[in-house]
């Protein structure tokens, strides 16, 4: 065993860099989900938005084994804050990964821990880290024949890929996420939505909308899926605020998932602890806590 250390490459985009954190995520999670909090699709959606600060990408830890990467410190949007990924096989690393963040992302930065990794915990008790109020939660489905839901009267749904509208996923997000007015039509704007379509794991067969009557999408969900896994995630979902409790959010957050479970998807997994997955059928599995060096 001969552990390396090395930065990543200091250039954004869907480098070679960026592929080999993706496999080493999609490995690290093949037989058991050991990181929920940050699936592959996490880290290529990262990269598909414009919120990245790309100024610290140089930041980003990466420990080897025989060229294999077996740990990583990254940040998702600044280097304020950092995530930390480990193989099952190298947890003797953290206290050497707790060291690099320490002194490499900002000054007050956060971390963020699992609640139930009590090793790490005492590592950062020792480092002078504190918990801080700051959680982040994942809730899981299983896949099975129980998931269903009902549209609707005139309300039908349709993947990005049978509908491929850049403007309308543009509207129904920008209505969804509680922005005042429409969106631009054209100009950065559009091209920061275009840019979500680049990555290289996209399929649009997995990108859900509600269509209303009247043509326009007013509920979307995005997931996240590779065959020969068994998880998918789901990021983002949003709804038009007219047309909320109606249950197009269910509607399109189940579908995605059931045609995921059609390729082989047993569970899939969301970022959150929103009480709406938790009524269509999705529970906590895990809690994360950010922890600050006082």
């Amino acid at each position: 065993m001969s552990i390396k250390f090395c930065n990543y490459i200091n250039q954004h985009g869907f480098t070679d860099d960026f592929l080999k954190v993706y496999d080493f995520l999609k490995r690290i999670n093949q037989e058991n989900v050991t990181t929920p909090n940050f699936l592959w699709g996490r880290w290529e959606w990262m990269f598909s938005l414009p919120y990245l600060n790309k100024s610290f990408l140089n930041r980003i830890g990466m420990w080897k084994d025989d060229e294999k990467i077996v740990a990583l410190a990254t940040y998702e949007t600044d280097i304020d804050e950092a995530y930390i990924c480990v193989d099952k096989d190298y947890h003797f690393l953290k206290e050497d990964i707790l060291n690099y963040v320490q002194h490499h992302f900002s000054g007050e930065h956060k971390v963020l821990i699992d609640d139930n990794d009590h090793g790490f915990q005492r590592i950062a008790i020792a480092h002078g880290y504190r918990p801080t109020q700051s959680k982040q939660c994942t809730a899981r489905i299983d896949i099975d024949d129980n998931i269903s839901y009902q549209l609707p009267q005139g309300f039908r749904v349709v993947s990005l890929a049978e509908r491929f509208d850049l403007y309308e996923y543009s509207k129904v997000l920008w209505r969804g996420f509680n922005h005042d007015g429409e969106p631009p039509k054209t100009g950065e704007h559009m091209l920061d939505i275009k840019n979500q379509f680049a990555g290289p794991h996209v399929n649009l067969e997995h990108k859900i909308a509600v269509v209303a009557p009247n043509g326009e999408f007013v509920s979307y969900c995005g997931m996240w899926y590779e065959r020969n896994t068994d998880y998918a995630l789901v990021e983002p979902v949003a709804t038009d605020p007219q047309y909320r409790m109606m249950g197009l959010g269910k509607a399109a957050v189940l579908e995605a998932v059931m045609r995921c479970g059609k390729l082989g998807a047993k569970r899939a997994y969301v970022g959150s602890s929103q009480q709406f997955y938790y009524n269509i059928g999705f529970y906590p599995v895990s809690t994360e806590t950010f922890w600050c060096r006082k």
